[in-house]
């Protein structure tokens, strides 16, 4: 008995293991001088394809409806403003969206701590699931502000999506619009909404915010100034390299180092002239974040239809209203300009620019040069 119930607990602990570990994503912002704000991020799914890859484009005065425990029977609403959304398993929201006036809204993985209410059925009209939440906020407000101001009116339930394997989504938000004000929404403890300054503009995942913001007190040593040259006694001890001030840098995946990380990069970011250059940096500096998929997940568990742990990595100009990304199929950057979409006119549909899921090569062989 006492074998089972160990083989049991081993087992438990193996697939909690795996559970706290396929779901890390990191995200940043950065400002260049002529004050266009650029927020990045990578979106990693280490279960299977998840269809990150996949755009949803959703005009104005759409007609939603909140999900609950019990159905489709949550707030109703219209939609303002057409925006466009990462999709997950097909369902019309996903890991991060920006709406046609540069308003951001990123999703972020919060496992063991996001908590939501108690759903009421007396309350059904203003209840909605997580997802919903999403796309309230980018159909409903052009600023943060905006959202601030109306945060209350609507209580998050949880609800199980099957599509997801009827686990819970605990999620917590990364909010930006363009005049760079930005907040990180928590909701835990049973549907307490906790609202915090983002540190540098830096997310990542478990635990809450205000833990990542205390452990920041561990790394204040770090510097991009190398070490010195010391002298002990007849020998002269000289830094092996360059990169000696930011030595005990954590390099592990998990969400505590990479939030550290992040930091670390976005502080010491290179001066940025415009939007264009804040982009391809924010891919730069996303690029130490991309997770080979043996390194995240055990080899008993790797899945066979993904060849990433990294699925998408994305990068909004805010200022522009530009929206960027590359993926696990391909890595060529891609953009949708929501300037030059009609969000009046334009049907609702799917962008899926990785149907052949395969990298795009430039060949620049010259000509001649075969023996």
């Amino acid at each position: 008995m006492k074998k089972i119930i160990r083989k049991i607990v081993c087992t438990t602990l193996a697939l909690l293991m795996l559970c706290n570990s396929i779901f890390p994503c990191t995200g940043i912002t950065l400002a260049s001088k002529d004050g266009a704000v650029v927020v990045a991020r990578t979106v990693e799914w280490a279960l299977n394809d998840a269809q990150h890859n996949k755009i949803l484009v959703v005009p104005r005065n759409k007609s939603f409806r909140g999900q609950t425990p019990q159905g489709y029977n949550g707030k109703a609403w219209t939609g303002k403003h057409g925006f466009i959304t990462l999709t997950a398993y097909g369902q019309p929201y996903g890991p991060d969206g920006m709406n046609e006036h540069g308003l951001y809204v990123g999703v972020y993985y919060l496992p063991g701590f996001a908590e939501y209410a108690a759903y009421d059925s007396t309350k059904a009209g203003q209840s909605m699931s997580v997802g919903d939440l999403m796309q309230w906020m980018l159909s409903s407000f052009k600023t943060v502000d905006e959202i601030l101001a109306n945060l209350n009116s609507v209580t998050i339930v949880n609800v199980d999506n099957k599509d997801f394997g009827g686990a819970e989504l605990p999620f917590h938000f990364k909010i930006v619009d363009p005049s760079g004000n930005s907040r990180i929404i928590e909701i835990v403890n049973k549907g307490e909404v906790k609202i915090y300054e983002p540190y540098l503009g830096v997310i990542t995942n478990s635990p809450t915010y205000d833990w990542h913001i205390i452990n920041q007190r561990n790394f204040l040593q770090l510097s991009t100034i190398p070490n010195k040259t010391m002298k002990f006694d007849a020998y002269e001890v000289k830094p092996t390299g360059g990169g000696s001030g930011l030595m005990g840098l954590p390099g592990d995946f998990t969400p505590p180092s990479r939030f550290v990380r992040a930091a670390a990069f976005t502080a010491s970011c290179r001066p940025l002239a415009n939007a264009a250059d804040a982009v391809f940096e924010s891919f730069r500096i996303l690029d130490n974040f991309n997770i080979p998929l043996g390194a995240q997940v055990p080899a008993a568990h790797i899945p066979t239809d993904i060849v990433s742990a990294t699925q998408v990595t994305s990068s909004s100009d805010l200022t522009s209203k530009v929206y960027y990304y590359h993926t696990m199929w391909n890595r060529q950057v891609r953009k949708i300009d929501l300037n030059a979409i009609n969000f009046s006119t334009i049907k609702e549909q799917v962008i899926d620019d990785d149907a052949l899921k395969t990298n795009t090569v430039k060949d620049v062989t010259p000509k001649g040069a075969k023996k």
